[in-house]
């Protein structure tokens, strides 16, 4: 497996353009460092192998679906009018990606 390093960890911040100072860099590195040492230790569990993965936490895990009530809904025209600014059925946000 690769070990993570400063260039490494520029080069992936840089395809995610995520920019990173230095000491965001180290950060990420000391966080890495870490998650490696857990895996080591998961690794060196004795007939790790052999375990079969769980789909879920808990085995016993029951439930119930509850039945479906219809209600009735409130009108869009009368939700949109606590929208400071709409186009036909639709909320006008800022745009947020560039």
């Amino acid at each position: 497996m690769e070990k993570f390093t400063k260039e490494l960890v520029d080069t992936l911040a840089d395809k995610l353009m995520i920019g990173l100072t230095e000491e965001e860099n180290k950060m990420v590195l000391d966080e890495f460092e870490i998650i490696d040492k857990n895996i080591d230790l998961i690794n060196n569990i004795d007939n790790i192998e052999s375990v079969e993965p769980m789909t879920h936490a808990l085995d016993d895990f029951e439930f119930e679906l509850r039945e479906d009530v219809e209600e009735e809904s409130i009108p869009i025209e009368e939700l949109l009018q606590n929208s400071d600014d709409t186009t036909d059925r639709e909320v006008v946000v800022p745009k947020v990606v560039g």
